[in-house]
């Protein structure tokens, strides 16, 4: 690992990051300074996520997003460690199932539910009771195009980025003046969560973007790193589309 930077003074809660986006976005953190608390479902991979990142400035916290037990745990564990959580980003989430929702399953749809909207809600909850109320911050939660538009076979994590995006702008308005809250909409990412929908023809996927690439987890960092910066201290309530211009091919013509 390169040489890190000073320390920002800052502290930032990132959870779902063991691997991929999540991962992507501590890097990012991390690489300008600031502490940061992992979380995860895997105590492994949780581990050699802290090692790769540096145990001198992140610590991780294993368990369900949804639990809210878990959900505590994390927030203390931050407030323990660093004595602040300057910043949360809402990454972990789950898509279990493809298919058109006339036939999905009420159980899945709550568990997709439960695990990309509700838990992001009550991290939320805890980190602005927990030091944000008094002190400010900012929080990022991240959402998807998904969420912008019909998505054929993943139409319940569709709907729950949505809610996200929605939850975003209702949290933004209560948490204003002292925090900020905006999301982030990335198109596919390559990651192990988004592997069904590239796999095996990500030359083929790619073409469909104009900037003819897919995205890759520092593309979030960098983002997620933006807008819990002073550079972004006049946006709050936003999305952020960060899709490589796909979303350009929707016109006419």
């Amino acid at each position: 690992m390169t040489e890190l930077p000073a320390l920002s003074g800052k502290v930032a809660l990132v959870t779902g990051a063991s691997r991929g986006i999540g991962y992507g976005v501590a890097e990012a953190l991390v690489a300008r300074g600031d502490r940061v608390c992992i979380t995860g479902r895997g105590e492994d991979a949780l581990k050699e996520a802290v090692e790769k990142l540096g145990a001198d400035r992140v610590i991780a916290v294993a368990g369900k997003a949804h639990d809210e037990e878990h959900q505590a745990a994390a927030v203390e564990c931050t407030m323990a460690a660093f004595g602040r959580v300057d910043f949360l980003v809402n990454n972990a989430g789950t898509n279990p199932v493809f298919g058109p929702i006339a036939d999905l399953d009420l159980n899945v749809a709550r568990k997709v539910f439960e695990t990309n909207v509700v838990s992001a809600l009550g991290f939320a909850q805890r980190t602005w009771h927990a030091w944000q109320k008094d002190n400010g911050g900012a929080i990022v939660n991240i959402a998807s195009v998904a969420g912008l538009s019909a998505s054929p076979f993943i139409g319940a994590y569709g709907i729950s980025k949505a809610a996200m995006i929605n939850l975003t702008v209702q949290l933004a308005h209560e948490y204003a003046p002292r925090v900020r809250v905006n999301a982030i909409a990335p198109a596919v990412v390559k990651t192990k969560f988004a592997q069904a929908l590239y796999e095996g023809r990500e030359e083929e996927a790619a073409a469909a973007y104009p900037l003819a690439r897919l995205g890759v987890p520092s593309d979030i960092g960098g983002t997620a790193a933006f807008l819990t910066s002073e550079q972004s201290d006049w946006i709050t309530g936003q999305t952020l589309v960060v899709d490589g211009g796909i979303f350009l091919n929707a016109g006419v013509g």
